[in-house]
């Protein structure tokens, strides 16, 4: 992993760099790995130090975010590195708590920065750690209820000794052997200790509780092109879902047994309406996004959002949901 430094190169005094640890660990939350290093590479390369992402436009982080998800993180992303070269001076606190005053930075991230760039003997729990855990002792309380006891069960464990190395190693032995699905236990260094394996219950754990069932929400998205190309587009608020991300003008979002949303075209048009749908599931909601489109002239103003031109107006900028609108109406 590119934000990785091993136990040998450690021995030999390269040390972890905060600042890529910070920011491989907000990128990973609730993403996966073979999702994140390209992100990741491009992240660095752009912007090699948090001096250099402090001083980053919003629009330029935001779009190299888009695809990531969850993108409120690339809001507190901002929000913290320029508050640790306006308040630290360009370096990261070398202590849990003082990582925990940073913005965006919670107990997870803090523990992983505080134990891995600084072995400060922080516990690290992430989903990872607390199926290792809840195998280890064969914990049957169901997620999220158990969280505070796993996490305690993880605090005896972790060493003063190394606990950088070690945290990576418990996240890497629940992310390779101790798997949600048909754990390796053959190849497990801590089967012998496992109570769960000894009980014959590792399958079966960590227990959860049920999810409830997802709602459905409906709106309209708006995708308009003028004769010359460019495209109506329009900024969101910095609150609330795909928080200053671009994207097609819409309408509200509503729950489908609140009837239909109602219009809100953001220019004079003649509308037409797609076959399709844009679908989406956030973290509480399945979306289901008709899809209307026009073609305007190049006099028509727009009441709300901007033309972009079509030399600057990049579909991989957009989030995935406003992608997927794009790649349904591109076509027609």
């Amino acid at each position: 992993m590119p934000w990785r430094v091993g136990p040998a190169a450690r021995k030999a005094g390269m040390r972890p760099d905060p600042y890529r640890i910070w920011l491989s660990e907000v990128m990973l939350q609730q993403t996966t790995v073979a999702a994140v290093k390209s992100y990741f590479e491009a992240f660095t390369a752009r912007w090699p130090t948090v001096s250099d992402l402090a001083g980053a436009a919003d629009a330029d982080v935001m779009a190299a975010w888009a695809g990531l998800g969850y993108y409120a993180r690339a809001r507190n992303l901002l929000k913290c590195a320029r508050a640790v070269v306006a308040d630290h001076d360009g370096v990261f606190p070398d202590s849990y708590d003082g990582l925990l005053t940073l913005p965006g930075i919670g107990p997870y991230t803090a523990a992983a920065i505080a134990a891995i760039a600084y072995d400060e003997a922080a516990t690290v729990v992430d989903g990872n750690v607390e199926r290792v855990m809840a195998r280890l002792h064969d914990e049957h309380t169901p997620l999220p209820q158990s969280k505070p006891i796993l996490t305690r069960h993880a605090e005896t464990l972790t060493p003063e000794a190394r606990p950088g190395d070690y945290a990576q190693a418990v996240m890497d032995l629940g992310a390779t052997i101790c798997t949600p699905k048909r754990p390796a236990c053959g190849l497990c260094p801590w089967r012998e200790a496992c109570a769960a394996w000894a009980a014959g219950t590792q399958a079966e754990l960590p227990k959860k509780a049920p999810k409830k069932k997802k709602p459905v929400r409906f709106g309209i998205a708006y995708l308009v092109r003028r004769v010359d190309g460019a495209w109506l587009l329009e900024r969101r608020p910095d609150s609330g879902l795909l928080g200053g991300m671009l994207g097609w003008p819409g309408s509200d979002w509503i729950d489908v047994t609140a009837g239909t949303p109602e219009a809100a075209p953001p220019i004079r048009a003649e509308w037409k309406t797609l076959p399709d749908e844009a679908r989406h599931t956030f973290t509480h909601f399945h979306l289901r996004l008709g899809l209307r489109t026009a073609l305007v002239p190049m006099e028509r103003v727009p009441e709300r959002g901007e033309f972009v031109a079509p030399e600057d107006f990049r579909p991989a900028d957009l989030p995935t949901l406003m992608r997927k609108a794009f790649d349904l109406a591109r076509p027609r």
